[in-house]
């Protein structure tokens, strides 16, 4: 006599998987009033819109620097160089945005107050006289931002998801930003090199 053909096992996967829907509205709707703040979020969330408001005085401070930059570049290379600052300067301005967003997505309450800002700040905020000393502080900030950047980055590992990928795409700019200065700095200080070897 044959054996009989082991029977199908009901599969209970789209049943739990159903139940798990239901879960997720009835949880949505509980906690409406949180915005992207589920009960799923991982992350340390009053720390993490400390780090936030932070990084937002940074951009803005390196808004305002820029802009300085912008106004106050004299020299042979000015225009060039001002054209850059300005181009920084709109990017870091759309970093501010982007991160402002971010924190009220959080529910959190986006830091614009003048009063306070460059100690929260991670960069800081100098003129520079020279052309060479403005690109020189603004590679110094850059680096900062990177450095600091980066650790904020690690600190939000797998907690929250979307704001380390907003911080890496913001991180990617600032390394690119970093590189223009950097290359400026080299090819204004080998130029002025030449002249002065001339004269």
């Amino acid at each position: 006599m044959k054996p009989s053909a082991p029977q199908p096992k009901p599969d209970n996967k789209k049943g739990r998987f159903l139940t798990d829907i239901e879960e997720l509205r009835r949880r949505a709707r509980k906690h409406i009033m949180e915005g992207a703040v589920t009960d799923d979020y991982k992350g340390d969330r009053k720390t993490v819109l400390r780090l936030l408001n932070e990084a937002l005085a940074t951009e803005i401070v390196c808004v305002l620097r820029y802009k300085r930059h912008h106004y106050m570049a004299k020299g042979i290379h000015s225009q060039a160089v001002a054209e850059e600052f300005l181009e920084h300067a709109n990017e870091e301005q759309g970093h501010a945005d982007r991160i402002a967003e971010r924190i009220t997505q959080l529910d959190g309450d986006p830091n614009f107050s003048p009063e306070g800002i460059l100690t929260r700040s991670h960069s800081e905020y100098v003129e520079g006289e020279t052309l060479i000393d403005m690109i020189r502080e603004d590679l110094i900030a850059e680096r900062i931002a990177v450095e600091s950047y980066t650790e904020i980055i690690r600190y939000l590992g797998d907690g929250d998801i979307t704001t380390r990928r907003m911080m890496e795409s913001i991180l990617g700019n600032e390394e690119e930003h970093a590189e223009d200065m950097k290359t400026l700095l080299e090819t204004i200080s080998k130029e002025e090199k030449e002249r002065e070897h001339k004269s």
